[in-house]
């Protein structure tokens, strides 16, 4: 059993950030992002045994993530209800921005949350795992569609993303 709690502890240790950056998405408070996280961490631990291997483990950590946030979203059934924040046009070009300063980049990073939360589940999905830097062959692992796909969604929720924050 030690074994099993000490991988535990290295699986979640290693992929912390990126639980926790998809509970961020799919839950509009903190109090929901926490419950998430912890279910999460419920679904690895009763999961682990039965990994095989067929995949990376980031790859099976990020789909245990988003199944977990995506079975919390359809059970709570209600619209996440988002207010867009001041000057959106400028988010995106500005989150990149190297002279831009630690607080600016967290609000700046605030900001594309808010945006990304008013896109449909499915371009939530996508543009959070391009976000963590994911290859479009990850992704398609992940999501169980093809390569090519990943490409033409991405770039379809990019144009709409990018209309949302001009608009």
């Amino acid at each position: 059993m030690l074994l099993k709690e000490e991988k535990f502890k290295k699986l979640v240790g290693e992929n912390h950030r990126r639980i926790w950056r998809i509970c961020r998405y799919y839950a509009p408070t903190a109090e929901d992002q926490k419950d998430i996280y912890q279910e999460v961490l419920m679904n690895i631990w009763r999961s682990l045994e039965t990994f095989r291997g067929e995949s990376a483990v980031s790859t099976w950590i990020y789909r245990i993530a988003i199944n977990t946030s995506l079975g919390f979203v359809g059970k709570e059934k209600r619209r996440i209800r988002l207010m867009a924040g001041p000057e959106p046009e400028l988010l995106l070009h500005q989150f990149r921005d190297e002279d831009t300063d630690a607080g600016m980049r967290e609000q700046l990073l605030s900001q594309l949350e808010i945006q990304i939360n008013q896109l449909s589940v499915i371009d939530k999905l996508l543009i959070s795992l391009m976000l963590e830097d994911l290859s479009t062959r990850e992704i398609a692992d992940i999501i169980g569609i093809t390569e090519p796909n990943v490409r033409v969604k991405i770039h379809r929720v990019k144009e709409v993303l990018s209309k949302q924050m001009k608009g």
